[in-house]
């Protein structure tokens, strides 16, 4: 999302609604990009087989990206453009098949998460998406409710872990994650699952541009029970508030808001543990397991 796009918000409340369609399973623009493919393979004379070995991908892989069921990664799309002597046709709906891995809701979100220069993530139901294991994110989406079918689930997937390839961004941006404790101990998709997450936070933690913060159950003054909620600093200078529940989702340029939003994270970083003590504190969540 450009400053621009983000100044086009409603400049009344500051802030950017969304609506999350439960249980859609089709995506546009992959079939779209599905359609094309299959007739510049057609135009070209190869058969899914020998298109799929010119481009390093199995013919089974090649029917789910002309049908739509898959997202394809960027440099399939490049490759495909020129193996296919497309002239940029497929390569021109690569970002938006970028785009379109994620809910609607989440969308605006994911293109400002990608260019921050820092986050400040409180997380309150579940870990953050960008902490998340593959096992964890999937039990996610499989918990989902109404139930997304196993095409929806896996697009969901790939978005999420897609989202990940900020921490090989450089320079790096400074990610700071403060995560209530019932979540450590919420033992989504399983015991096993659990003990994998949190031995990646863990891992995660040790960047140097990382911090996870815990806000242990017991405090007796907490500064955001309201729910979860992300500040975001753009390239541009600019801070952004997003907040999500129950698949609606919202942007805030408004000051008041975001002022409101950055107090409460200034409140609660203080009230939680310090990253050294919440390594201490998985470590010892693990060593109960």
């Amino acid at each position: 999302m450009t400053q621009d796009e983000a100044a086009a918000m409603d400049s009344g409340a500051g802030t950017s609604p969304g609506v999350h369609p439960e249980g859609k399973s089709e995506n546009s623009v992959a079939v779209a990009f599905g359609r094309q493919l299959k007739l510049l393979r057609l135009r070209a004379g190869l058969d899914r087989a020998e298109f799929g070995k010119r481009v390093g991908y199995a013919a089974q892989s090649i029917a789910s990206f002309e049908q739509g069921r898959r997202i394809p990664q960027p440099e399939f799309v490049d490759e495909a453009d020129r193996v296919l002597d497309a002239g940029g046709l497929l390569m021109a709906l690569k970002e938006e098949l970028v785009r379109s891995q994620y809910p609607a809701f989440f969308r605006d979100m994911a293109g400002l998460e990608a260019g921050a220069i820092a986050l400040s993530v409180y997380g309150v139901y579940a870990i953050p998406g960008l902490l998340q294991t593959t096992e964890y994110a999937r039990a996610v989406f499989q918990m989902r409710r109404p139930l997304l079918d196993d095409d929806a689930i896996e697009r969901g997937l790939s978005g999420r872990l897609a989202r990940q390839a900020i921490y090989d961004r450089h320079p790096a941006p400074l990610l700071s994650f403060i995560v209530d404790e019932e979540v450590l101990r919420r033992p989504v998709g399983g015991q096993a699952v659990l003990s994998g997450q949190l031995e990646q936070l863990l891992l995660i933690g040790q960047k140097r541009n990382v911090e996870i913060q815990v806000m242990p159950t017991d405090r007796e003054d907490h500064g955001a029970l309201g729910g979860p909620f992300t500040l975001i600093d753009t390239v541009q200078g600019q801070r952004i508030a997003y907040t999500e529940a129950q698949g609606d989702s919202r942007l805030y340029t408004g000051q008041a808001k975001v002022r409101q939003l950055e107090a409460r994270y200034g409140i609660i970083r203080s009230q939680a543990l310090t990253p050294r003590e919440s390594s201490e504190f998985v470590q010892k969540l693990l060593g109960e397991k």
